[in-house]
């Protein structure tokens, strides 16, 4: 576990936030990737590309084996489940609120 969670979920929130990465994800989400393939599928240079997944992998959203002389990206699942429980996090709030303003609002005279 990290010793900075915030710290880690900034970073994952700021690499989410540029779409060529979430269109990086969106590639490699179901299986390694070479970079080559990465690239063309989401219509970026190569170099381009590597800065993007070099972004990812920083924010542990994307890992990185080799396979011989490739180097393959894949999504890190690890790194998603800290943006995901934080945004689980208020999902709570907000369906207590609806739920409160549905028992509280007035019966209209047509129901």
């Amino acid at each position: 576990m990290s010793a900075q969670p915030g710290r880690d979920l900034d970073r994952a929130l700021r690499a989410l936030a540029d779409p060529n990465r979430r269109a990086i994800l969106a590639v490699v989400r179901t299986g390694p990737r070479a970079v080559g393939q990465i690239a063309e599928e989401v219509g970026l240079s190569q170099q381009t590309t590597s800065h993007h997944l070099g972004v990812l992998r920083s924010a542990g959203l994307a890992t990185q084996t080799k396979d011989g002389t490739r180097h393959l990206f894949v999504v890190n699942t690890d790194g998603l489940a800290a943006v995901r429980s934080y945004l689980d996090d208020f999902w709570p709030t907000k369906l207590a609120a609806l739920k409160a303003a549905i028992e509280n609002r007035k019966p209209n005279a047509d129901g």
